[in-house]
């Protein structure tokens, strides 16, 4: 087996991070756009407000690693670094989106950076995380396995089988539990005997830690620092990412569960602003000429994807079932 090349990551600055946060928050901003005048279908899960968390853990991982995602994973793979006209194709559902359109907002697939979903179950990423994490370890590569999930997937019964496995058999997983205090409607102390989720992994053994999911810094620093001890050979950790959603639960959800100042006290902390406030003087410039270049690059995304052609009727059942020599 060829292995990726080992590359060491030179540390982001501030002026990458908040490009790519506002990559990640203009691209939904328009995909809510193109959603209201229905050229994007179906179910669609928004991840503005937490755009920290993504783009941190992230600039921890190499090429070589595995990322397991969400439903709520646009912002999980451009900052992987899928292109944002594939992406923005499959949100049309065209082929020549990074699923062949077959995936839509909640099933982004990409084989070449080791994107492994966009997975529609609450949970449903866990044991594939464990699994590839597992195939890493039985083949001698090198690579952690980054697995995304929400905070109601601690309440699931794969979350407690795949950390204690995860342990028990020393595998390179870091578990990002994306925690923005509501698991659809249900605000985490509803749901939660203990809201304390970083001591729930750490029952298994594992080095659990909770971190500011606001500060996209504080979380590069805390993902780097796990990813190497994972790396070394020191077993599964366990990241708590404290964070918050600004927007409904999907573009579905009228969102009446929450009280709206506590909307307007979590937005006092927009990550894209606390960060902006850190770089200092002339940082509004800089800011403005990012705004500039993302809103350039989401005009060519969508523009691709609506010259993207569909998958012809012909091709229905292409994929559905594997046969003897090869692919359909």
């Amino acid at each position: 087996m060829t292995e990726t090349p080992v590359r060491p990551r030179a540390s982001r600055t501030q002026a990458e991070f908040l490009r790519q946060m506002l990559l990640v928050r203009r691209f939904e901003e328009r995909c809510v756009e193109l959603y209201s005048a229905a050229k994007i279908r179906g179910f669609m899960h928004l991840y503005i407000g937490e755009e920290a968390v993504a783009v941190g853990v992230m600039s921890a991982l190499e090429p070589r690693d595995a990322v397991v995602s969400t439903y709520r994973e646009h912002g999980h793979a451009l900052a992987r670094g899928i292109p944002a006209t594939a992406i923005m194709a499959e949100m049309f559902g065209r082929a020549g989106g990074c699923s062949r359109g077959r995936g839509g907002s909640m099933h982004l697939f990409d084989a070449a950076t080791r994107f492994y979903g966009g997975n529609a179950i609450v949970g449903g990423g866990l044991p594939l995380a464990v699994g590839l994490a597992l195939a890493d370890a039985m083949t001698g590569r090198s690579a952690v396995t980054a697995c995304f999930f929400g905070d109601g997937a601690v309440a699931e019964g794969e979350f407690h089988e795949c950390l204690n496995l995860a342990a028990l058999w020393h595998l390179p997983v870091l578990f990002c539990c994306e925690n923005n205090r509501y698991a659809m409607g249900t605000a985490v102390e509803r749901a939660q005997a203990s809201t304390d989720l970083a001591h729930r992994a750490a029952s298994y053994g594992m080095t659990a830690k909770a971190v500011d999911g606001m500060d996209v810094e504080a979380v590069a620093r805390a993902a780097h620092a796990a990813v190497e001890k994972v790396r070394a050979g020191a077993g599964p950790r366990f990241l708590e990412l404290q964070t918050y959603r600004f927007r409904a639960h999907s573009m579905y959800d009228s969102d009446r569960y929450r009280d709206k100042a506590e909307i307007a006290r979590w937005r006092e902390r927009d990550p894209l602003d606390v960060l902006t406030r850190r770089m200092g003087d002339g940082s509004s410039q800089a800011r403005d000429r990012m705004e500039a270049e993302v809103a350039a690059e989401i005009d060519a995304a969508v523009a691709y994807a609506e010259a993207a052609p569909e998958e012809p009727v012909t091709d229905l059942t292409r994929f559905v079932y594997a046969e003897p020599g090869g692919e359909r």
